[in-house]
Parts: structure tokens; sequence; C-alpha cells
């Protein structure tokens, strides 16, 4: 199983947060890279300046022939086809695509596998739980609800959009 976290808080040419993420779908197969499931799209605050412009999060199961340099490479260039720039680590962005596990690979990259971060994200977690509900971690084994469970009550939990997901 591959899987793909994407996030947007910026307008782009391609319309408000959540209109980049369905464009980004289709941008994915076009590059052959195709989503098998998709979760809803979610709310969240920005981090880690919550004055930033909210976050709408995903997650994708993709099925690819890439390998994940490879991947990561047609994901950066994705992004940057909707404005992405890297200036600041952190800062608000148009398109955010990261590789969060490729078929539980453990690698020290690039790009690092799985992504270093994800089990700390709750705007990863709930998305990934809805789409692949027996996922388990490939370092620690964890499954995917002991991870959400064991998130910081302090670490606010993503909201699902009340609007359909126009991905399908």
């Amino acid at each position: 199983m591959i899987l793909i976290a994407l996030g947007s808080n910026l307008m782009s040419s391609a319309g408000a947060p959540a209109e980049i993420l369905a464009a980004a779908l289709a941008a994915l197969r076009t590059n052959e890279i195709e989503p098998v499931k998709v979760s809803r799209f979610y709310l969240s605050k920005a981090w880690p300046d919550p004055g930033d412009p909210p976050f709408v999060n995903a997650v994708a199961q993709v099925v690819t022939t890439f390998a994940p340099r490879a991947l990561l490479g047609t994901l950066h260039a994705i992004e940057q086809q909707f404005g992405r720039t890297r200036d600041r680590r952190n800062a608000p962005r148009t398109l955010d695509l990261d590789i969060l596990d490729y078929q539980g690979r453990v690698e020290a990259g690039p790009p690092v596998l799985p992504h270093p971060r994800m089990e700390s994200r709750a705007f990863v977690l709930l998305p990934l739980e809805e789409i692949a509900p027996d996922w388990r971690h490939p370092v620690s084994g964890k499954h995917i609800r002991e991870l959400i469970a064991q998130l910081p009550p302090e670490i606010e939990r993503p909201q699902p959009l009340p609007i359909p997901n126009p991905s399908g």
C-alpha cells in the first residue's frame, strides 16, 4: 500500500484549498499515480502558527510504478505546478504532497520512509484511518487506532469538511 498526504492552506490558480486538493488528485492521475482510495477532506489549524490560514488535508492510497525517490520527485513537480515554493519550513503553502508509507518500507531516504513525523499528526492519522482502518506503522507496528489514541489531548483533531470530497 502506498499512502500520500495532501494539504493546502493558500489560494492558487486552481482555487481555494479544497479545490486545489481535488485538482491535485487529478494531476496525480495524469502523472501515472492512480488514487484508488481518498479520504474526506479535513479542516485543521495551521501549525506551528495557528494564525496562518487553516489547512485542508486528505490522505490517498495510490498505485504507481514509480520507486519512492521517483515518486517524491513527481510529487514535488506537481507541487510546483500549483505554485508551491519552499522558502521557509512550515510556511503556508498552495500544495503539500508527502509520502506517508510505501509498501511498509523502512528507509533512511530520500525519501525517509515511513514519513518521520506522521504518527504525531492528527491531520494525517484521522484521514488515514478512514481509508486504511487496518494499517500499522511499519516501524512501531502500532495499529492506526493506537496511534490516534496516543495523540496528546492538546493536539486539536481536524474536522471533516461539511461538503462532499469533490474528487470522488
